[in-house]
């Protein structure tokens, strides 16, 4: 049975990664998930205002709003709470390639197209094998238009590609008019990869305090739907390699991940809930199925079910959505059946 295949380029055993979250934020952890199965994984992030602290102070405009991070448990802390800074982020980087063997694929974390993209070559300096851009941007300003937005994540990404000889992707959020033209853009501006989707977490209200928290909620299986469905419709038409991240938790979400054309199948909130050993679990029972269904390797699986190799390509876009809405009828009991 062959599970394995590639991804920026990198030859992986199989096509299970963690994704960036505090599981990645030690050595000691890092090593764990090797050891527990990874074939990959991706560092926490190093964001932008942790860059620029070490000059000048974070403005408003900046400190406002920066948790909505998948690998995020609070709000980003005030300036003399930042738990890492570059120089240890490059120095875990380096400590880490020291230790294990996987592919170590770092994480840049910003908004603008300021001086911090050039750190891009010093996190190749230190050892990543590729590095995974987190682009995190929230439009508040009404005067500014949906094409100025993809224009600023284009620019970002050209920023940092100019100072990166290692492999490059870029994390997204589904918060796009035309996500297919950005990501044929995105594609053309030098990213090999793109991840779908960034989950992002709204804050909330705590009523007694009247103060805006935040308010952690992992995924689930559910979540999946959505980026199974821009994957299936992006694949062999944009010329990246594709990851799936959030809700991920079962061999099955890794099988659909594949059949929709992804090469790689990122996970956080599963290991976060349930422990490491699932990587070894869900790998397993992987194998299984493909022994069952007489599957030979991932490869032959990767895309099957895309846009572009079903039999109704049509189930991806609003034929779907009408099935669904006409799917429903009344219960006599007053329940609702599908």
């Amino acid at each position: 049975m062959d599970l394995t295949t590639t991804y920026l380029g990198l030859e992986l055993a199989h096509p299970v990664v963690p994704s960036a979250s505090p599981l990645s934020e030690k050595v000691d952890s890092i090593c764990r998930l090797e050891d527990a199965g990874a074939a990959a994984l991706v560092m926490h992030s190093l964001f932008e205002e942790q860059l620029t602290h070490e000059s000048h102070r974070l403005d408003h405009y900046l400190d406002y709003g920066t948790e909505s991070f998948a690998e995020a448990l609070t709000y980003f802390p005030e300036a003399e709470a930042y738990h890492v800074g570059p120089d240890q982020y490059l120095d875990k980087i380096r400590r880490a390639k020291e230790r294990v063997d996987i592919p170590i694929i770092s994480s840049l974390n910003g908004i603008s197209t300021g001086g911090w993209t050039r750190y891009a070559r010093e996190i190749e300096q230190a050892g990543a094998d590729a590095l995974e851009l987190n682009i995190y941007y929230i439009p508040t300003d009404p005067r500014l238009t949906g094409a100025e937005v993809e224009q600023r994540y284009v620019e970002i990404v050209q920023a940092v590609r100019r100072h990166l000889s290692i492999p490059l992707a870029v994390k997204l959020s589904p918060y796009f008019s035309a996500p297919a033209n950005l990501a044929q853009r995105l594609s053309e501006a030098g990213a090999e990869a793109l991840v779908l989707f960034n989950r992002f977490y709204q804050p909330d209200f705590d009523l007694e305090a009247l103060e805006v928290v935040p308010h952690l909620v992992l995924s689930s299986s559910d979540e999946l739907r959505l980026p199974l469905r821009w994957v299936a419709m992006l694949y062999g038409r944009v010329d990246v390699d594709f990851a799936i991240t959030g809700g991920v938790h079962t061999y099955e979400d890794v099988l659909k991940g594949l059949m929709a054309g992804a090469r790689v199948i990122m996970m956080a909130s599963e290991l976060l809930q349930r422990g490491v050993h699932r990587i070894g679990e869900i790998i397993e029972a992987l194998t299984a199925w493909m022994e069952a269904h007489e599957y030979e390797s991932v490869r032959q699986m990767q895309g099957s079910m895309s846009q572009q190799h079903v039999a109704e390509p049509t189930a991806f876009e609003r034929a779907n959505y009408m099935k669904v809405l006409q799917s429903w009828r009344p219960d006599p009991a007053g329940h609702l059946l599908y």
